[in-house]
């Protein structure tokens, strides 16, 4: 009897471990692995989002035969990119059967992938409910791979790959919006405007992309460093008005209260992923570890932890000081705006002590990208 019911499962799903709990990038290389057993032309798949608020492209994952990307940590206008600017309004998919037509190109992108010897390429625009997304790219490193037959059977992956990163960013979205939804039902009104949102989100992509090289980070992680990071004082919802709107300073029992809202954060990201099933979200834990570590300080003084160094999650460090920096340039009913200079000048007095000097590097070298996001998100009141 039990060899007649195994008799009933003689195949085994291949497609089967896209149902694990396993980041979009791995999802993506297994598919590869499977695309090229029947187009081993196929060296490079990559992703690109579009960033609606700045109208750029960015990085986001990639699979490549080689483990290499001549694209990471990288984001340009879209309007800078007149070819894929045009996939994007035909709505249809470009076949670029030799690349070498784009060999006069000036553009880095373009530069960097004939760099790396690329020769074809074939790019879906991606859509959810109608909105551009951003590209997905099959590249190879021969002349002429692409056949009509066969692009029909790589348009089903395409479609595939397509669905992977829409539910993925779907469900990231779903868990912003449960996050500051939970935020805005209490009581909690803090001075944070959109604008600061959006530039504390900005300045932590910034130090994330310098700091990629030496800390390895990948572009998934960039961008979810970007989008979590606006959201690390999550948990002063569970603060009493009392001692969040205090206007003087607070005694050193109130401080002490002050001090849990990392933790209460942890707990309320915690009970969020598991009401909204939202738990599998690759690199999730960068969340948890921004709202429960940011209040950490590099020599060991900071909260909840009195965590180190690196012991403190790198997430945390540039949230850290991308948050430090805005608040210091920010307006506030206790006080006027710090210059740029004068806000560097402090990150640097706390490098290395509170701060971590590399994040605090990343910011003050980058005096020019910096002006652009503050001009670009400004305070409506300015």
């Amino acid at each position: 009897m039990t060899s007649e019911k195994e008799d009933l499962f003689p195949h085994q799903d291949v497609l089967a471990q896209l149902h694990e709990n396993r980041p979009l990038s791995d999802k993506l290389s297994f598919l590869h692995q499977l695309i090229r057993e029947d187009f081993p032309f196929i060296d490079r798949l990559a992703i690109a989002l579009f960033d609606e608020k700045t109208t750029t492209l960015k990085t986001y994952t990639h699979s490549a035969t080689d483990g290499d990307s001549p694209l990471t940590a990288y984001e340009t206008p879209l309007d800078a990119a007149p070819s894929l600017k045009e996939i994007m309004q035909r709505r249809r998919p470009r076949l670029v059967q030799d690349l070498t037509i784009f060999n006069k190109g000036t553009h880095q992108h373009t530069q960097k992938i004939a760099a790396k010897g690329y020769r074809a390429s074939y790019t879906m625009p991606l859509y959810q409910s109608g909105t551009f997304m951003g590209f997905l790219f099959f590249n190879s490193y021969e002349t002429h791979p692409f056949v009509s037959s066969i692009l029909r059977q790589i348009d089903i992956y395409g479609h595939l790959i397509a669905l992977m990163v829409v539910s993925e960013l779907t469900a990231i979205r779903t868990l912003l919006s449960a996050v500051r939804a939970a935020r805005s039902m209490t009581h909690y009104r803090d001075v944070e405007t959109g604008s600061h949102i959006d530039r504390t989100a900005h300045y932590a992509r910034l130090i994330a992309r310098e700091l990629a090289p030496r800390y390895r980070l990948k572009d998934e992680q960039i961008e979810h460093i970007f989008l979590f990071s606006p959201l690390h004082d999550i948990g002063k919802i569970g603060i009493p008005d009392s001692i969040l709107r205090k206007p003087g300073k607070l005694d050193e029992h109130e401080f002490e209260i002050m001090k849990t809202h990392p933790e209460k954060g942890r707990e309320i990201i915690d009970a969020i992923l598991e009401d909204f099933n939202l738990g599998t979200i690759g690199h999730v834990n960068i969340l948890r570890n921004i709202a429960e570590y940011h209040h950490e300080a590099i020599d060991g003084s900071g909260y909840p932890k009195m965590l180190k160094g690196e012991e403190i999650p790198i997430e945390a460090r540039i949230s850290a000081v991308a948050d430090v920096f805005d608040a210091l340039t920010s307006s506030r009913t206790y006080k006027a705006p710090w210059s740029n200079e004068e806000a560097f000048a402090m990150l640097q007095r706390l490098a290395d002590s509170k701060l971590d000097k590399d994040c605090v590097d990343a910011m003050v070298n980058n005096h020019d990208k910096i002006l652009q996001i503050q001009q670009r998100f400004q305070d409506k009141d300015q």
